[in-house]
């Protein structure tokens, strides 16, 4: 239920305030093992004294045996089911008063008046006798109370067990950082709490240990399996100058890492921040179940006290016959499945997607997910790779195109443009050796001029070639097709001739394609939004299957971009992994930030990938959609058990003999609470698919 924060009611857990509508509920959240095992024990109680009362009264009332002790025996049930009542039962009245201070309406409401209804008439009738008054029917209903209390904790000791099985997600993660870390101070090594572990400490990982800070790696050279972090199977190879993330295991090598975030500053922490933030979060979903508890539970009072005077005085009946539907009105309608049909589902929900690397901030963005029409790209590092690589190599002549490559390569040796750094990296991928150059000269806006193995070359676009009066009309034809594909051609010369073309261009991710035609197929609209030029915008997206490209677009446009494609009733989700994305994350109904970009991308976005895996923006919206499929199943058969069955409470049918017995009711209503959690517990088999 809704918790308004001038409560006095609250608690602090890791640094964070939490609000609470009763002392029962903050307990729970602050020591759930400990509740728990209350809890089991309160149930034990309950049902073991309930359970043998239900029994003797009901052969009492048979005629079996004792019927002719039965004041006496009253006696003897009041002893026993007033500690049921009044110890096993205080959570209820605690939750009573705790409601009717902040002027709100719970489950605990219906409960402490039914079963104290049950209760108190019963101990009245107990009593009766002993005090002069006689001929009033002894039949009790001690049982029913204590009954319907042991159900009920039976029913919230299950739900408490499923949902910390939902919880499991945050206790993996905690339990995957490292508890020590090896720090080097004053140059001798020393083992000390991953807690005192401080900025710009100098931190040993051998093979085998998990890194316990995140921090730049200073020496060694390993391979880190990153899998618990980022889901990627394979360990990813490291050297200096490399992150290394806190909980990740070193496999291979020795390492020296400086510490760059320690505490809760470090990405396991935020990790876990997050998916506590995204289970407690309410989805508006959930606002509007608030919105009917609040106004079902005073409308169930009426109507069980509506009902217990029109059987008393309308049709005649006894206070103990018309106690009986009142008692199972309230207990019936006890809207304790309705108010965790959603906050179940979204734990759940946001647990799994943790566990597949989705973290999802908030109910909020887990359930808006799944209305999203449309899905908006960045370019730059969303659908691409973010840096240039060669796409193609083409030779003139005798000459080879490995021979092409190679001699680009030696000519960019050393060179710091992103262009020149791309073909030699692509020389070195195929293994091609490289010379050294000489007399080398960058030319600004045309290329570069060097000499290798005493031969001039010339390796730039066309001015270059001009000034230098190097023909390119047999390169012409190539020219003109790879720019048409958005990649920047450049030109090698030897000689003063033209031997042949290196193709570079940013490329797209592994995975992309597949992504854009998933959601396609979900019948998402994909754009692509860049600041690049409209050709190799089109170029792109023409790879990578997007239909519509919003170009040359400057970075504080793509706020507006955002918003017009809202104003036309669109339902946008904007992707992207740089600072300049940051206001059209934040803009967007649901901003999806890939966990390789930059913080402030991470920090506006409502959805956190922590692979760089475009599939994985699929995912999240089909999470979204499962888990909004499970909190309106949830809903509905919470809502329509409530409404259903309070006119059978009513006795509407007892004139055909159909009357709910208390007892029942409390079970069912029990057990639906524990239904709408194991319904939501099937997330848990949640597995994505492209």
């Amino acid at each position: 239920m809704y918790v308004d924060e001038g409560t006095h009611l609250t608690a602090i857990v890791r640094g964070r305030r939490y609000y609470f509508c009763s002392e029962t509920c903050l307990e729970t959240f602050t020591a759930p093992e400990k509740e728990l095992a209350r809890l089991k024990r309160l149930t034990a109680l309950s049902l073991g004294v309930g359970i043998p009362l239900f029994v003797v009264a009901l052969g009492m009332g048979l005629g079996w045996f004792w019927s002719n002790l039965m004041e006496p025996m009253n006696v003897v049930f009041f002893v026993l089911a007033t500690p049921v009542q009044f110890v096993a039962g205080w959570r209820f009245y605690r939750g009573f008063w705790d409601a009717i201070r902040s002027r709100s309406a719970n489950m605990d409401v219906l409960i402490a008046i039914g079963t104290s209804a049950a209760w108190g008439y019963s101990a009245i009738v107990t009593f009766l006798p002993y005090v002069g008054v006689r001929g009033v029917d002894p039949a009790t209903y001690y049982d029913t109370a204590a009954v319907i209390i042991g159900l009920i904790l039976l029913g919230k000791y299950f739900e408490e067990i499923a949902k910390g099985k939902a919880s499991d997600a945050i206790r993996k993660l905690m339990d995957l950082a490292p508890r020590t870390a090896h720090v080097l101070r004053d140059g001798r090594e020393e083992e000390v709490a991953v807690e005192l572990v401080q900025l710009e400490d100098l931190v040993i990982i051998r093979p085998g240990e998990r890194v316990p800070v995140d921090g730049t790696i200073v020496e060694g050279f390993s391979a880190i399996d990153e899998s618990m972090i980022t889901g990627e199977s394979i360990p990813v190879d490291k050297k200096i100058a490399d992150t290394a993330i806190g909980a990740t295991v070193n496999k291979t090598g020795f390492l020296k890492i400086r510490a760059t975030r320690v505490g809760a500053d470090t990405t396991l922490s935020q990790i876990i921040k997050l998916v506590e933030e995204a289970q407690i979060a309410r989805a508006p979903i959930q606002k509007l179940a608030d919105r009917v508890s609040s106004v079902f539970v005073p409308a169930v009072v009426a109507i069980a006290t509506f009902t217990f005077f029109a059987w008393y005085i309308r049709l005649g009946q006894s206070v103990a016959h018309s106690l009986l539907f009142f008692i199972a009105v309230l207990i019936i309608a006890c809207p304790c499945a309705l108010g965790i049909a959603t906050p179940a589902a979204i734990m759940v929900g946001t647990g799994k997607g943790a566990e597949n690397g989705l973290l999802i901030k908030g109910g909020e963005y887990l359930e808006k997910a799944h209305k999203l029409t449309t899905v908006v790209f960045d370019k730059t590092g969303t659908l691409t790779k973010g840096k240039p690589s060669v796409t193609d190599v083409v030779a003139f002549g005798s000459t080879s195109e490995a021979d092409v490559l190679r001699l680009a390569a030696s000519a960019e040796k050393g060179s710091e443009h992103p262009l020149g750094e791309a073909i030699v990296r692509a020389a070195a991928a195929r293994g091609f050796p490289t010379e050294d150059p000489v007399d080398f000269e960058a030319i600004p806006g045309r290329g570069i001029r060097a000499r290798i193995g005493g031969r001039p070359l010339l390796l730039g676009n066309r001015k270059l070639m001009a000034d230098a009066g190097v023909s390119i009309a047999g390169a012409e034809s190539v020219l003109q097709r790879l720019e048409a594909e958005g990649k920047t051609a450049m030109i090698l010369a030897v000689d003063a001739a033209t031997v042949g073309v290196v193709a570079v261009a940013d490329t797209l991710k592994d995975h992309s394609v597949e992504a854009v035609r998933a959601l396609k197929a979900m019948g998402i609209e994909v754009i692509m939004m860049t600041g690049d030029n409209r050709r190799t915008a089109e170029a792109i997206a023409r790879q990578a299957g997007v239909d519509r490209v919003i170009a040359e677009v400057l970075p504080d446009q793509k706020e507006e971009k955002i918003k017009e494609l809202q104003g036309a009733g669109k339902v946008v989700s904007m992707v992207g992994d740089g600072i300049n994305d940051a206001p059209a994350l934040a803009q967007s109904d649901v901003g999806i930030a890939l966990g390789s970009g930059t913080d402030v991308a991470m920090e506006a976005g409502g959805i956190v990938l922590i692979k760089d895996d475009l599939r994985d923006v699929v995912a999240s919206i089909q999470l979204s959609r499962r888990t909004v499929q499970k909190i309106r199943q949830n809903l509905f058969w919470a809502f329509f058990y409530n409404a259903a069955l309070i006119p059978l409470a009513a006795g509407v049918l007892a004139g055909i003999g159909i009357v709910l017995n208390p007892i029942i009711a409390g079970a069912a209503m029990g057990f639906s609470s524990v239904s709408v959690v194991m319904n939501s517990m099937t997330l848990r088999r949640f597995t994505p698919k492209f």
